[in-house]
């Protein structure tokens, strides 16, 4: 999941801007050293958060916020070409599912792949308008501090996905607490119909 970060940032800011972040963050050794394309959990909560806190520092947190949106949507695109086929959800059965049972399986599905192939620890539940998305071990604000939740990346993570998983549909997605910002879950709340 490390590599599929990493290539998701340069497809949104280009190599260039991918190593400028790199130096930033003081993980030099990671300039044209990717982790390899395999499952071993070898790129650590410490590099993606001292990533995503050089992406803050280097364009604030307004311009920080934008790119780790983008960059998550990006992973999620990036990871459904690799994982998709091995999670089952690009199959024609999840494919003519209702849209609301397609939005818990793809809830509960991406909380296995987090869990699976990461150190996050990721759980969803869900009310009469909302599902939360709630991460109990997060490696998007892992070692920062912030005034406000600061977990871009998962929301457009979860704002891609969302608009794969419904052929094209808008969610409302908002992350409303956030461990770096000393809450004890990083909670996002997306709403159950689209906006459109």
């Amino acid at each position: 999941m490390g590599r599929i970060a990493l290539l998701a940032m340069e497809e949104v800011m280009g190599r260039n801007g991918v190593n400028a972040i790199l130096n930033l963050a003081r993980l030099q050794e990671r300039i044209e050293n990717y982790p390899p394309n395999n499952f071993d959990k070898e790129f650590s909560f410490d590099e993606l958060g001292q990533m995503l806190q050089a992406l803050d520092e280097m364009y604030g947190p307004r311009g920080g916020r934008g790119l780790a949106q983008r960059i998550g949507r990006a992973c999620f695109k990036l990871g459904i070409k690799d994982l998709g086929p091995v999670l089952g959800i690009a199959d024609l059965a999840f494919r003519i599912l209702p849209l609301a049972m397609k939005l818990r399986v793809g809830f509960e599905v991406l909380a296995h792949m987090f869990e699976g192939f990461s150190d996050h620890q990721v759980r969803f539940e869900e009310d009469e308008e909302y599902f939360h998305w709630i991460i109990e071990r997060c490696g998007v604000c892992w070692g920062r501090k912030c005034d406000s939740p600061c977990c871009h990346l998962a929301v457009g993570i979860l704002d891609e996905g969302l608009y794969w998983v419904s052929g094209g549909k808008n969610f409302y997605v908002e992350e409303i607490s956030c461990i770096a910002a000393g809450d004890s879950t990083c909670t996002i709340l997306v709403g159950k119909q689209p906006l459109n």
